[in-house]
């Protein structure tokens, strides 16, 4: 069994598990393509992202922090814990500057090996060009320090997911007016890459959280999976607004006295978690991320977060039957948080489909080089254009709403078939 699916199996949720159609929608070209590949094509697949549908023109930076104050539970050596994150802005003149790519060579290679595991070996290992992949943000482009401070909002990615794993929509908010800070959780992440070109793959070996599973410490794995995570949020805030931390440009146009946080799955998680912990964040967005550390989600165990409920606004957002009136701990949350609350339903969706997969997997079906059948089992039968227009639409409306107090109008009203607000 896989990394990702034993994460998936002890520490999320059997609610994630559900049934789909036999037969995947894949007859309208995914976001980026322009239609089917040549039959053909040779050597690894390539992959475009949508585009970012904001006004801005996109930078990023890539930055290695090293919190001093901490050991880094995983490892003894380094010493301290370090993590890279990557910082994607508003820009100007941007197009003089190279597009990123959305991994480095040695994060490229780590993510190939894991993907294709965690797809059951439907992806063969050198199909895809990871490394090729380039996002809508430009390598060091300059800060657009002309239209005031921009809020900043943290991403933490799935449980051994990498930080780069949602690009599509971290670029979106991006472009709408934010200083979006993905993190890596350093030993958790399939590979991390430093810049002495050094690349720590995980410690969540597929031996240990078997031995885990035996041993019955599942639950105090993940808990301490959470535990590091959450020090990781906080210390990246803290490092924001450290002098020095980002050039300073960057530095000059991000607010960071106004922070808020989204994560798919145990990212979501963590932005619930540290939102508990930390009220520096302000507005926080769980997709599909379970809120307490039994498996099958049944009220025990639950995360303070879902025990306590939260004084700040929060946005649910689940797919298949992921909502607060089937998963327990969502349901704890949902009666004691004081704070505003939605809960976002995309029924026909998968937990893939609130990743970049949601874009590249109906491209990689495309190109031959990945079943059909794997698009259903991962991304369900939910329309890609429509599953993408609506997590970002939701998404940019949230932090609009609660970070830029702006008016908005989406959650006022019921959200189009199939999509549902859960009352």
């Amino acid at each position: 069994m896989t990394i990702r699916k034993v994460l998936l199996a002890a520490a999320l949720s059997a609610a994630l598990v559900g049934t789909v159609a036999a037969t995947p929608a894949l007859a309208a070209p995914a976001p980026g393509t322009t239609g089917p590949a040549a039959a053909a094509r040779s050597g690894p697949a390539r992959l475009t992202q949508p585009a970012p549908t904001g006004r801005y023109q996109l930078g990023t930076v890539s930055l290695h922090l090293t919190d001093t104050s901490r050991a880094d539970p995983w490892v003894s050596s380094p010493a301290h814990r370090e993590l890279m994150i990557s910082v994607v802005y508003p820009a100007v003149r941007a197009d003089r500057y190279p597009l990123a790519p959305q991994f480095t060579p040695g994060e490229a290679a780590a993510f190939d090996r894991y993907y294709s595991g965690a797809l059951d070996g439907a992806l063969p290992v050198g199909a895809v060009d990871w490394a090729g992949t380039l996002t809508h943000a430009h390598q060091g482009a300059p800060a657009d320090t002309g239209h005031g401070r921009f809020p900043v909002v943290l991403y933490s990615p799935g449980a051994g997911d990498p930080r780069n794993w949602d690009s599509t929509l971290v670029d979106d908010l991006a472009s709408h007016g934010y200083v979006v800070v993905t993190i890596d959780h350093t030993y958790e992440a399939p590979g991390v890459q430093f810049p002495d070109g050094s690349v720590r793959t995980s410690a969540l070996t597929p031996q240990l959280i078997q031995q885990a599973e035996q041993d019955g410490t599942i639950q105090a794995l993940m808990q301490k999976v959470m535990d590091t995570r959450v020090a990781d949020t906080r210390f990246v805030m803290d490092q924001l607004t450290t002098p020095g931390t980002l050039p300073p440009a960057l530095a000059q146009t991000a607010d960071t006295t106004t922070i808020g946080m989204f994560g798919h799955s145990a990212g979501g998680y963590t932005a619930a978690e540290t939102m508990h912990d930390d009220p520096r964040l302000l507005a926080g967005v769980n997709m599909d991320g379970p809120l307490g550390n039994n498996q099958l989600e049944s009220g025990t165990n639950l995360a303070p977060v879902a025990a306590d409920g939260l004084d700040r606004p929060l946005l649910l957002i689940g797919t298949q039957q992921f909502t607060h009136h089937t998963v327990a701990a969502w349901d704890a949350f949902w009666q004691h948080t004081r704070g505003w609350s939605r809960d976002l339903n995309l029924p026909t969706a998968r937990h893939a489909s609130l990743t970049d997969a949601e874009a590249y997997l109906p491209q990689l079906a495309r190109q031959g080089v990945l079943p059909a059948a794997t698009v259903t089992n991962e991304l369900g039968t939910a329309d890609v254009e429509r599953t993408l227009c609506v997590e970002r639409t939701y998404l940019a409306d949230f932090f609009d709403q609660w970070l830029k107090h702006r008016p908005v109008t989406a959650f006022d009203r019921p959200a189009l078939p199939p999509e549902s607000f859960i009352q």
